[in-house]
């Protein structure tokens, strides 16, 4: 469940695993990277990782902070865990070196700026049960063969939710 609560706690786990990655690519250049398997699956893993937490941030907070790209980082988790046979290096390279500082420098102005018991304490955009209900109305769509973008388009879930129906 994406709760407002656990938004900062999520956040954080984007900073420790992305001083991880800068960690472990520091000195590295693609190809010693990629030569370096420890190197290269720890560095996968934990861009992996990053991708996990941005997914599980509430959809308030992400379309509050809607700079960050935040479904290019979802799917680059999703590309790690469902596409691994695929991942080209050049790719996990540059979002080692790239990516992950620009969205860790976004993350740390959240983190300072946002008033958290403030931001816990909002209520939903919906009343209680709409999430639910917006489940239920998704799965129907899906199941009477609705493509998965009009469901995305018309209920707010995100492409991931919807697949999961």
């Amino acid at each position: 469940m994406r709760e407002r609560a656990r938004d900062k706690g999520r956040l954080e786990d984007i900073l420790e695993y992305s001083d991880n990655v800068a960690m472990l690519i520091e000195g590295h250049t693609l190809e010693t990277m990629a030569a370096d398997k420890r190197t290269y699956y720890s560095i996968m893993k934990n861009v992996e990782i990053v991708g996990e937490a941005a997914y599980m941030l509430s959809k308030a907070f992400k379309r509050a902070h809607p700079a960050t790209p935040w479904k290019t980082v979802q799917g680059m988790r999703h590309v790690l865990v469902h596409d691994y046979a695929h991942i080209i290096s050049e790719t996990l390279y540059d979002t080692a070196v790239n990516g992950i500082p620009e969205l860790r420098k976004q993350v740390e102005g959240y983190l300072s700026e946002t008033d958290w018991e403030v931001w816990a304490s909002l209520p939903d955009e919906f009343g209680v049960n709409a999430g639910e209900d917006i489940v239920k109305i998704a799965r129907r769509m899906k199941n009477d063969g609705m493509p998965a973008g009009q469901i995305v388009r018309y209920t707010g879930l995100l492409e991931e939710e919807v697949e999961k129906l």
